[in-house]
């Protein structure tokens, strides 16, 4: 009889090994005593009267796992924090209401924030350090671990109540800043210009993008150019978008293999990635690429699009139709390995003939261009990345482009196919539900414009999917969905950006059921997270007290605020709707964001296409028709391929003119029509659909 292998028993298990979150089961077998966020850990910390250590990060951050591997898993490290201080583990991911208070507080101490975040507490939550990733050894003047956790033990043991003094006056600065100001009148237009200059003065005229190195790809300031463009006609603008856009596409931060967008470039050239791939940046970046598509007609941003959406669906897709968070960075402990190649694998892969035509096409070399962190020597390691499109080299090698196109893809699938055999990055398959939303709108937007209804069938199905099963018995909305198990109260943004996701999935599909969906969230949002004073929305709900503040996301950052989302959102069913209320709750907020707003537009350019819809003229197509005679789809394929953001566009029919009653007479006709409706008022209906383009390719 042969004996059964021993199954192998970790050395170490802490208090996370319950836990559904892929970052905290990652470090349940640390010898640090890590506690998740909760009462267990708060009274132990204040029945010892210890400090507490608070690490905020996510799975697929690659830092994280250096500070874990440098410290976390070092037992002279954990016997340190095991004997002074009680241990908590945050997922950014899971509890963002968390991680934004404490960000703040690092922003405000230090000047800047990042992930890892590591903070030390007074038992009751307060913050007195904070800072991010911190070393095991004391290097450059930088206090390592080793050093400092001594040190803040002694002096919480002899001076605790300096510890707190500090603590309190954090906590009164956050709130002041906080603190909503308002002259309750709405910004001028010329905030637009302002807004422009600022992404002007940024923009990289030789690389595309903005600011230098590391360049996030920020969508939502690509977009916000394209409705300036709409407007002013500026050609500038579009050649900023229409750069930025190329210069992405055919650099190393796109997987050339296997399609996607890593997080951002660290350095100014778009060469070297930080190669983790989050869900959020590819739905922001398969929008812009589908704007960028609708303004210029160029296939290579269409065909960007959709091979976001084939990696989406090939990697980060639940058998259910939930979207899955990010891929790691890492794999075999080393940042980028899944992704590089060196010469001689492309030669064992291609043959020497495809192999020569593959390295010269995608820069691959012997010496490689991928450096070495530490030793910053290169280590014969590519990332492959076009120094130009295919179709001008194709001229210099006398073949057709569409023969150098069928070339290259026939190289990657078999590059493709070998990197499969490689060990992958982690998957984070945690499915959240504001980042669910943000991909439904995507794939909406990819349905309609790119005439795909596999994108729409993929959306939808989604949208029922966290409808029906990340919710509560009551039919609340939550967090988080992980093996079988929905959790966590959902935060503003989940409601902010599911609503929209709804909204978009309306005009994709004229199911009047998902706009009725997106009107109750956007109802649920207003009535459980705005501030009945200010009009601002609020991360947590009213009933949620745990934290010494109620945390307010005003700014974006890699991806569109709450705030900013909550403004489009509301201005927009105020058109949809022609309902009151949606246009007061929009100019509330509006009024108080502001200030903000004024101080720094180029930071708040997701809210200012909100903006745009309460300051700047709009109008509304009512389409009225048989919805599957050929007329009305001829006119809704019209709508679909022109830009502009200005125009909400709604399909009449019973059950819309209960959610839309302007709508309520606006007649069938032997023919579809189209009614373009401005100033309360509408055009004779519209029946041709070169003559609906010809009005909606204008501005009103």
């Amino acid at each position: 009889m042969q004996k059964k292998t021993p199954s192998f028993v970790p050395p170490f298990t802490n208090h996370l090994q319950h836990e559904k979150s892929p970052y905290l089961l990652q470090h349940a077998h640390n010898p640090v005593d890590w506690y998740p966020w909760g009462e267990e850990a708060f009274a132990r910390a204040k029945a010892e009267n210890k400090p507490i250590f608070l690490s905020i990060g996510y799975a697929t951050c690659h830092w994280c796992h250096v500070m874990e591997k440098e410290s976390f898993e070092d037992q002279s490290v954990a016997d340190l924090f095991n004997r002074d201080f009680v241990c908590i583990k945050v997922d950014r991911e899971e509890r963002p209401d968390i991680d934004q208070v404490y960000m703040d507080v690092c922003v405000r101490l230090t000047g800047s924030g990042g992930w890892p975040l590591s903070l030390f507490l007074t038992p009751d939550k307060k913050p007195f350090f904070a800072g991010t990733y911190i070393p095991k050894q004391t290097k450059m003047n930088r206090p390592g671990l080793i050093d400092y956790l001594p040190l803040v033990a002694l002096r919480w043991k002899e001076q605790p109540e300096r510890f707190r003094e500090r603590a309190e006056q954090v906590i009164e600065a956050l709130q002041s800043d906080l603190e909503a100001q308002t002259d309750h009148a709405l910004p001028g237009v010329d905030i637009f210009a302002a807004t422009t200059n600022q992404l002007q003065q940024r923009y990289d005229a030789e690389y595309g993008g903005f600011g230098d190195a590391p360049k996030f790809p920020a969508p939502h300031n690509l977009s916000y150019l394209l409705h300036r463009f709409r407007w002013t006609g500026d050609s500038r603008l579009l050649q900023m978008v229409e750069k930025t856009l190329s210069a992405m596409r055919l650099s190393g931060l796109y997987d050339q293999v296997g399609f996607g967008f890593h997080r951002y470039s660290t350095d100014r050239n778009w060469l070297v990635p930080h190669f983790e791939k989050m869900l959020y940046d590819q739905a922001g970046l398969a929008q812009v690429y589908l704007e960028g598509y609708q303004v210029t007609r160029d296939p290579l941003f269409a065909r960007t699009a959709r091979e976001i959406f084939t990696y989406v669906l090939r990697e980060l897709t639940a058998d259910k139709g939930g979207f899955y968070s990010a891929q790691d960075a890492d794999s075999e402990g080393e940042e980028g390995k899944f992704y590089l190649w060196n010469v001689a694998s492309i030669n064992a892969i291609l043959g020497d003939e495809d192999a020569a035509f593959f390295c010269e096409l995608f820069n691959l070399s012997e010496e490689g261009n991928y450096l070495d962190e530490s030793r910053r020597e290169k280590t014969g390691q590519n990332i492959l990345y076009l120094a130009e499109r295919p179709g001008p080299s194709a001229k210099s090698n006398n073949r057709a482009p569409a023969e150098i196109e069928r070339r290259i893809e026939s190289c990657r699938e078999k590059l493709s196919a070998a990197r499969k055999l490689r060990t992958p990055p982690l998957t984070d398959d945690k499915i959240l539900t504001a980042w669910n939303g943000m991909m439904i709108s995507a794939l909406a937007a990819g349905g309609r414009i790119l005439n795909d209804q596999s994108y729409t069938v993929a959306a939808q199905k989604a949208a029922e999917f966290i409808l029906t099963t990340v919710c509560s018995p009551d039919k609340k909305l939550l967090r988080r969905y992980r093996e079988g198990e929905a959790a966590i109260d959902a935060f503003a943004e989940d409601y902010a950006f599911l609503a929209k996701g709804m909204l978009d999935l309306y005009r994709a599909t004229f199911n009047p059921n998902h706009l009725k969906q997106g009107i109750d969230l956007a109802e649920q949002l207003a009535v459980r997270f705005m501030d009945p004073k200010s009009g601002l929305i609020f991360e947590t709900p009213k009933e949620n007290s745990e934290l010494f503040v109620r945390p307010k996301n005003l700014f974006d950052t890699a991806h569109p605020s709450t705030n900013a989302i909550t403004l489009q959102l509301f201005a927009r069913l105020h058109l949809l709707t022609g309902k009151a209320v949606w246009k007061e709750r929009s100019e509330a907020l509006l009024t108080t964001l502001k200030p903000s707003l004024q101080s720094y537009p180029a930071g708040f350019t997701a809210a200012l296409q909100g903006v745009a819809l309460l300051l700047e003229p709009t109008r509304e197509v009512v389409l009225v028709g048989d919805r599957k005679s050929a007329s009305l789809t001829a006119l809704i394929e019209t709508t679909n391929q022109i830009f502009a953001p200005e125009t909400s566009t709604i399909l009449q029919n019973e059950a819309i003119a209960q959610l839309a009653p302007f709508t309520q007479q606006m007649a069938k006709q032997r023919t579809a029509v189209a009614y373009i409706c401005q100033n309360n008022s509408c055009r004779p209906a519209v029946s041709d659909p070169n003559e609906l383009a010809a009005l909606l390719t204008t501005t009103p």
